[in-house]
């Protein structure tokens, strides 16, 4: 199978994945989700005219000329407001939030009067008609569109929805990303090495990505090289009801690299396996279902990039997120060679010299260097057959933090 170039694997893998279904989940845990369906008012906020500042509610027609001398007949507060009607001469002290009297239709702010004794106050400045009163649906009517579809719900969003009265939502599923790493060489963190072996590290950087783009995570451990297991670890993802199922390491063509067959053993057509890039040529995608499968390369930068390139889009367009790469202009901060028939993805140093963002490659690419990815803040990206370019030359750089 000839290496198909980036472009084409991420339409072949973003071709038919749709949003998925919507769900209804309470107001406290919908930070973070996306809405399935507009947002509508259920009430109207305000729902009366409201004192914007702490004073006296009176007539504007009684505060023409000042200093002039008022009746307090009685206060009006958040949540209790005052039943009666001002006649001439009179004022009610009002708080912030309180409904408007009756009668009332301007507010003097407290700084600009004084009291006489306890039933009076002298008001020595005059004031607008409507002054610091908030009208009723300032902020929004009843049945007023407030938030639209796919909107992701954050902070301000969710305080919205909870004025408009929603004490539930209706929210797109999270999809649900099942992760298997395999390899007989491999060890979960904190275990006793033998020889031979090394800590599985990928599929928590892979989980990570996957979460942050909107998925929900199912971890399913360590498959060794064993084909049985692996068709077994597979049905269990499968079972769980995922809808990607991510595998690290045994995608390539060496004798223990048992994941593409058994996958067709399963029924699962290949999309694409082998792509023109660097890191991450033994990439494979395939589908059976509504399920798709994803499997990353071994090599812990090679399953990182191509989950951030591939992954985290498919994830956010099953969730209805946004899934667009971060790709900014930018200059090297150091020569690069000419590249070959494959994409490259360079981790580089990123910074701000001179106004002016730019990428330093690092001088070691080894795929198996957490370390580099980990201190890179982007990926320098040379197109297949890019020439040698010199220190300052522009170059794209999708962004990783």
């Amino acid at each position: 199978m000839a290496l198909l170039p980036v472009a084409d694997a991420l339409r072949l893998l973003l071709d038919g994945a749709m949003p998925l279904a919507s769900e209804r989940v309470a107001l406290h845990e919908a930070a973070g989700r996306v809405l399935a369906g507009p947002l509508m008012a259920l009430r109207t906020q305000p729902p009366f005219d409201a004192s914007a500042m702490d004073g006296y509610a009176v007539r504007v027609a009684d505060v023409a000329k000042v200093p002039v001398r008022l009746d307090v007949i009685g206060v009006s507060a958040a949540g209790r407001g005052y039943r009666g009607e001002l006649a001439q001469g009179q004022a009610v002290r009002i708080l912030t939030g309180a409904p408007m009297p009756e009668g009332a239709d301007t507010i003097v702010i407290q700084e600009n009067t004084r009291p006489l004794g306890s039933n009076a106050i002298e008001v020595f400045e005059t004031v607008a008609a409507g002054r610091h009163i908030r009208r009723r649906g300032l902020d929004f009517s009843e049945g007023e569109k407030l938030l639209d579809q796919s909107r992701v719900l954050g902070a301000a969003a969710l305080s919205l929805a909870a004025s408009a009265n929603h004490a539930v939502l209706d929210v797109v599923v999270r999809p649900l990303v099942a992760i298997i790493a395999t390899g007989d060489e491999l060890l979960p963190p904190g275990s006793e090495l033998g020889p031979d072996q090394i800590i599985s590290s990928n599929a928590y950087g892979v989980a990570a990505i996957a979460a942050a783009a909107g998925a929900r995570v199912l971890d399913l451990g360590i498959v060794g090289d064993d084909r049985d297991a692996t068709a077994a670890r597979l049905a269990e993802a499968t079972q769980a009801g995922a809808d990607v199922v991510v595998t690290l390491g045994g995608a390539s063509v060496g004798d223990h690299d048992l994941v593409h067959e058994v996958l067709g053993w399963q029924g699962v057509k290949l999309d694409f396996w082998k792509i023109a890039m660097r890191p991450g040529k033994p990439l494979m995608f395939g589908r059976r279902g509504k399920t798709r499968f994803i499997g990353m390369p071994g090599n812990p930068v090679a399953s990182l990039v191509c989950s951030h390139l591939f992954l985290k889009p498919l994830v956010a367009q099953l969730g209805a997120h946004k899934g667009e790469h971060d790709i900014r202009p930018a200059v090297l901060g150091a020569a690069m060679p000419a590249n070959d028939l494959r994409q490259d993805y360079v981790r580089a140093k990123i910074d701000i010299v001179n106004g002016q963002l730019t990428a330093t490659p690092f001088g070691i690419q080894d795929s198996s260097m957490l370390r580099i990815l980990a201190d890179s803040g982007g990926l320098i990206i040379r197109e297949p057959f890019a020439p040698a370019a010199e220190t300052g030359a522009s170059c794209m750089v999708l962004m990783l933090r």
